[in-house]
Parts: structure tokens; C-alpha cells; sequence
């Protein structure tokens, strides 16, 4: 009874359209109520979720990135993209798809991308000949690699609901699948370019290529610091964070010099709302958490699934398929604070190692942010393109299909995801 007043309140609130965070907080509330526990327990559940060092990390990634976003890297990504692999047929899908590579290793966000490189470039390629929907779909779909390229904060709060994963494995673990991923979907645009005979990119002036790749680099290397920190062993992933928002603040304020100083408090309050919005959550799924383990759901969820089948193979496929679906409803960071307690265990049953888990789930929920009926990466993307739904939806067919190749490979070659953690973390 207990476990089917906290799923069953969930899911009621839920389709009444209540916020996710209020979702989980009064849904254990009233499970708390029933089963006569004293509701300071939960609200201790909620300080403890967030009272973590590792989660200190999140808001310099969130600041870092809204800096570098703010001072026109995205831009710049898209001219040093340009240089690289513009020239071909399709080229501006190629860039685009680069560039959202690029971009991801420093903002950490699928959102973040769409709304900057696709402001951009989904005009752009309307503008040169190619279809919105198409337009709509490399954007959206190639935006998904900022949850995978590291830094990542999705990462970070996988590490957190897993009991303390290391971040810095799990940065390695993600780059591995966030470059086959969109290695596939450039193999996948040259396929559709050269069949729709999509125009070849312009011709870069040579006198502006130094320039071009400079400023690129320079955008790129607050990638390189806070990576470089973090495997040396020079920083903690939290240390790092703070060093690359340093770094970026210099390069934007005082190499770059697009902005005024003024616009950083513009950036802080951006900063300070998704951050607000962010933690809340992570409070709020933390006392969701403890009470699906005080009523053993994991335990339960575990068992069922390894009985369907004896195989292990078929208990990944549903872990697979269950993780998909899921993201298809609702946004990344809940379900990974709600979903990690209860498959982990399943998937550590079957030889799954939690590194893998933690970028086989990043990876799938990836995925449910450009399908429908909640993709909000979707939503954005339609929005930016002028299109509807369905249209984006129909267009991104092919895309799908791209990504959900990506997403078994991942599910069922772990070296894809443990072959540089094993390097750099032994």
C-alpha cells in the first residue's frame, strides 16, 4: 500500500502538470504521513541530498558556461568548426554537428546548445538551400552530445545518486560515446546531403583562418583546464569548476571584449535561477530516493526484471528500453535522481559496471530530450526553426534511428565507456 500511495501520488500530480520538484516533495510527504513517519525526517532527507562537496562543482560549470555563451564562443565555435570541415557537401550540417561537439565540452547542456549554435545555424541553413525539419534535426540531435561531451553536471549528479562515483571517471566514461555519437550523426548528415544534393560550405578567406582557429582555441582550452586538472590529480572536479570560471571570465571580459563587465550580472542571475531550479530538485528527488529504499523498490524492481529472463543480455535491453521511455515524459535531472537507486543495482546484478550505467543512463535520457511529448530540447528547436512539432518529429526519423545504434553499442560494448577511465583512473 505504502509503495502504491508514493508511485501513485506521483504519477497523479504529474499528469495534473504539477512542477517535478513539488511532484516528488508532496508525493513523500503524504507517503510519510501514511506511514506515521515524523516529516523532519524528510525535510533532513532533502538538506542531506544537497549538503554533498561534489555538488559544488554544478553551479561553476552552470556559470562558466553562461559566461563563455554570453561573450560569443558560440560563434567563434562555428567559424573554427568551419575551418575544419565546411568546405565538403553538407558542410554547414557537419559544422553544425562539430560545433555542438565543441560547444557541449563547455557548456554541459543539450539546451544551452540548441538555444545558441541553433539561433545561428538553423537560419543559416535555411538561408543556404537546406529543409527546416532538417535544419531543426541536426541541431537538436547533435545538441544531445553536451550531456556526454565532459564537463557534464548530469555527471555530476549521477555521481551523487550512486553514492559518490567518481566524477572524473565519469567525464572520461561520457567522451568516448558523446564522439561516437556524433561521428554518426556526420556520417549520417553526408549520407542525407549528398542524396538531397545540399550545397558544399563557402570558401574561408585564408587571411582569416589564423584568427578563426585562435579564437577557437582559446574558447576550447577552458575544456582542456578543467579536464587537465581533474586527471592529473592537480584539482578535484569542484576545483577545477572554479578554475575554469576564472578562465573564462578572462577570455570573455578581457580577450574576447564583446560584452561590458556590467552583463555579468546579468549572467549571474541566469546562473543563480537554474541553479535554484537545479538543487531543489536534487533536495527534493533525495527524499523520494530514501523512501523508495525504506520501502525496498529497488529491491523489487531488481528482481523483477532479472526473473523475466535468465539472460543478461535481455535485462539490459529492458533497462534500455525502460530508460528511453521514461525520457520521453520527463526532463534528464529528475529521472536520474529518481531512476539511479532503483536500476543500478539491477544492472551491477547482470556485470554492468556503475561507470557504464552512469553514461548508458546519460545517454538514453539524452535521447528522450528530442523525442516527443516532452522533449524540451524538441520544443526549443521547433521553436528556433519556425516549425511544428510533428514536422521536427517526422524529420528527425532517420536521427533517431542514428542515435538509438549509438545508444545499444554503448549498452553492450562497456569498453566503449571504461576503456579511458581505465587509462586515467587505474
Amino acid at each position: 500500500m505504502e509503495v502504491a500511495i508514493l508511485i501513485g501520488s506521483f504519477i497523479i500530480l504529474l499528469l495534473c502538470r504539477v512542477p517535478i520538484a513539488l511532484t516528488l516533495i508532496l508525493s513523500s510527504l503524504i507517503t510519510g504521513m501514511y506511514m506515521d513517519i515524523d516529516l523532519a525526517a524528510i525535510l533532513q532527507r532533502m538538506v542531506s541530498g544537497v549538503n554533498s562537496f561534489s555538488l559544488l562543482a554544478i553551479p561553476f560549470f552552470i556559470l562558466a558556461g553562461e559566461i563563455m555563451n554570453e561573450g560569443g564562443i558560440s560563434r567563434r565555435l562555428i567559424n573554427f568548426a568551419n575551418v575544419i570541415i565546411g568546405k565538403i557537401r553538407g558542410g554547414l550540417a557537419m559544422v553544425n554537428v562539430l560545433a555542438s561537439t565543441f560547444f557541449g565540452g563547455i557548456s554541459g547542456s543539450a539546451l544551452a546548445d540548441t538555444s545558441s549554435l541553433g539561433s545561428v545555424l538553423i537560419p543559416m541553413m535555411k538561408k543556404n538551400g537546406y529543409d527546416s525539419d532538417y535544419s531543426v534535426s541536426v541541431t537538436i540531435s547533435s545538441a544531445a552530445q553536451g550531456v556526454l561531451i565532459p564537463p557534464s553536471h548530469n555527471m555530476i549528479i549521477y555521481s551523487t545518486a550512486a553514492g559518490g562515483v567518481s566524477v572524473g571517471a565519469l567525464f572520461m566514461g561520457g567522451l568516448g560515446p558523446g564522439l561516437l555519437l556524433g561521428i554518426a550523426l556526420m556520417v549520417l548528415t553526408y549520407v542525407i546531403a549528398v542524396k538531397r544534393n545540399y550545397p558544399k560550405g563557402e570558401v574561408i578567406d585564408r587571411k582569416e583562418i589564423p584568427r578563426i582557429m585562435w579564437e577557437g582555441l582559446l574558447g576550447l582550452l577552458t575544456v582542456v583546464i578543467i579536464m587537465g586538472g581533474i586527471l592529473s590529480g592537480f584539482f578535484t572536479a569542484t576545483e577545477s569548476s572554479a578554475i575554469g570560471v576564472l578562465y573564462a571570465f578572462i577570455i570573455t571580459f578581457f580577450v574576447y571584449r564583446e560584452i561590458p563587465l556590467a552583463r555579468m550580472g546579468v549572467i549571474l542571475y541566469r546562473t543563480f535561477k537554474t541553479l535554484s531550479m537545479v538543487m531543489f530538485l536534487i533536495a527534493a528527488s533525495s527524499a523520494f530516493g530514501w523512501l523508495l529504499a525504506l520501502l525496498q523498490v529497488p529491491a523489487m524492481v531488481s528482481d523483477f526484471l532479472i526473473g523475466i529472463s535468465p539472460n543478461d543480455a535481455i535485462t539490459v535491453l529492458f533497462i534500455v528500453i525502460i530508460l528511453l521511455l521514461l525520457g520521453m515524459v520527463m526532463d534528464m535531472a529528475p529521472l536520474i535522481l529518481i531512476t539511479t537507486p532503483i536500476l543500478l543495482p539491477v544492472a551491477t546484478t547482470v556485470g554492468i559496471d556503475p561507470i557504464h550505467f552512469g553514461v548508458l543512463l546519460i545517454i538514453c535520457l539524452a535521447v528522450g530530450l528530442v523525442t516527443p511529448p516532452v522533449g524540451s530540447v524538441l520544443f526549443v528547436g521547433s521553436a528556433i526553426g519556425k516549425i511544428p512539432i510533428e514536422k521536427a518529429s517526422k524529420g528527425m526519423i532517420p536521427f533517431y534511428a542514428a542515435m538509438i545504434v549509438v545508444v545499444l553499442l554503448v549498452a553492450y560494448v562497456p569498453e566503449i565507456s571504461l576503456y579511458l577511465p581505465s587509462i586515467f583512473e587505474p
